[in-house]
This record gives structure tokens, sequence and C-alpha cells, in this order.
């Protein structure tokens, strides 16, 4: 196979990526920088427990789940995909011109102030109903469920729950009792996702902590599983040639500069190849990445990284 169709083929890609390969520089670094999916193992199986929660039938005590992680770990991002699998559902009704729109899964951030009356305006905000944060609680409370159950909403994710430890021990109690609540009334299930400090929600209450199975993104190993998601994110970079991530070299450089951390070894993949394409060299080296070594990791203490001007 000669150079130039190597060239116009770029197998080491997918080929939903080859014709960006294509593009002008410009477009090509825009693309580089967008959000891609990538559905490793331990993603899809977080996606599979939140897929079979959803799919069970409605009981008065549904079981709940608590995603736990360090900071950066890619939790949100397997949320956000899981909730646009399931945003909205249209179902037309049957011998008649009326849609009926479902809202199966809403996902909303913990509020900063822990209380019962912050996570019913969260959740009002979701559905962009309009309130007055001055009612009184009940009230605010009812909306909340009317919306859920005309929506048919079956399950409430919690992003950054950790929150809830910010309002100490009565206003994490609080919140606890109001989704507990919520969920009985509803049948809804509830996922929350934040660090592993989240874990100490749950010891509010003993009946909490039966109701949450917990599941935590670890950070990653210098193994196999890491290999395999070198090679993911190298099909994913619109760069002419094949970098060989996940050889020996390149797999323990990558490792070592982001510590197993998910996000940074994101934003270390985005700034190698964004010099690949820029300094001509249409893949990623060993001198490349050791270029962008000051990209340390999420946890711990970190050097501060100035912009050359």
């Amino acid at each position: 196979m000669t150079t130039d169709t190597i060239e116009q083929n770029y197998p080491h890609l997918l080929e939903r990526i080859r014709p960006v390969v294509d593009l002008p520089d410009k477009e090509r670094l825009f693309f580089i920088e967008e959000d891609h999916w990538i559905g490793y193992d331990r993603a899809q199986k977080i996606l599979n427990l939140l897929e079979d929660l959803l799919a069970r039938p409605k009981k008065v005590r549904p079981q709940s789940l608590l995603i736990v992680g360090d900071p950066n770990m890619g939790k949100t991002t397997i949320i956000l995909e899981f909730v646009k699998r399931h945003y909205t559902e249209v179902i037309e009704e049957p011998d008649s011109s009326f849609k009926v729109v479902k809202k199966p899964v809403i996902n909303i951030a913990a509020p900063t102030s822990s209380d019962e009356k912050s996570l019913f305006i969260a959740i009002l905000d979701h559905f962009f109903a309009p309130f007055r944060p001055t009612d009184p609680k009940a009230k605010l409370r009812q909306q909340a469920i009317h919306l859920m159950q005309r929506f048919q909403t079956r399950m409430l994710i919690i992003d950054e729950l950790h929150n809830f430890l910010s309002g100490g021990p009565a206003g994490q109690r609080e919140s606890m009792i109001a989704l507990k609540n919520l969920s009985n009334e509803l049948g809804l299930s509830i996922v929350g996702v934040g660090t592993k400090d989240a874990v100490q929600v749950l010891h509010t209450d003993p009946q909490h902590a039966s109701r949450f199975d917990v599941a935590e993104l670890p950070k990653w190993d210098l193994d196999t599983n890491f290999l395999k998601l070198l090679a993911s994110y190298e099909k994913l970079l619109p760069i002419k040639y094949e970098s060989d991530l996940k050889s020996k070299e390149l797999a323990t450089t990558l490792y070592q500069i982001s510590s197993g951390n998910l996000g940074d070894l994101n934003k270390l993949l985005v700034a190698c190849a964004k010099s690949a394409i820029e300094t001509g060299e249409e893949k990623i080296t060993h001198a490349i990445i050791m270029s962008h070594k000051d990209i340390k990791p999420t946890k711990g203490q970190r050097n501060i990284r100035y912009i050359d001007l």
C-alpha cells in the first residue's frame, strides 16, 4: 500500500472520523476540542447498571445507585451520555393526533445549600417551570412532583452529590429524607454522582445505605484495559498517521503524566493531537508527549501551567 493510499484511507481511524482528516487544519483542531464519547468497558458497565435500573418496574421502594470516583474521572460524561439517550420520549396516542412527551430521566446538579427547598428548586429549574423562590416549601414540592408525574419521570440523577455535605448534618438529613419520600411517592430511582466523600451522605440514616448500591470509578492502572483505552482514543484523533499510543514507550509515558486520571489523559491527548497537526508531524510522538508533561494529575499538588505569550 502506497503512502498516498494510506493518507486517503486512514485505516487507523474510525470510518466516521476519516473524512475529518481532509478538512482544513482549523476545523480539525476544533473537532479535537469537542467532546467525544468513548465507550470503554467501565463506562459501559455503568451505563448497563443505569439501563437496568430504568427498565425495572415501579416499586414502592425502588433501588437507587451512587456513582463515585476521584475528580475528573469521567463520571459526569457517562451520566450525560445516558441522559442523552433517554432525555425525552415522544409517543403518539392511538387513533389520535395527540402526542405524549415523556422525560424518563432528569439530571440536576446538587444545590450548594443542602436543604429540601433548594432541591425542589433545582428540579423545577430543570423543567424551566415558573416558580417563586419565596414560595413555601410545600408548594415547591408539589410543583416538582406534579411535573415528574406529568412527564412520567422514572429516574432522578443528582450530580455533585457531595455538595450535600456542605449543609451540615441537619441539611444532609433533610435533603436525603426529601429524596427518600420522592422515591417512594413516585416509584423513582435516585442516582447520585460525586466524589468518594459522597458516600458519607448515605450514613445520615441506615435506610439510605440500604437503598443505594455504590459503583466506583477508580483510577486506571497501567494494564491491558489502559492499553485498550489508548487504542480507542487513537481511533478518534483526526491525524494522518498511526501513533501506536498503546506501544510500551508511549503508553508508559502517557500513564506517568496522567497518573491514571481519565480527564488528565484526555487533556494530554488533545494537546498532543493538536501539536501533531500544528507541527505537521501528523502523529503523536514521544517528543510531543514530553513537551506537554506539565499537564499534571488532578489529584494532589500540581504545578501551575503558564502559557507562553
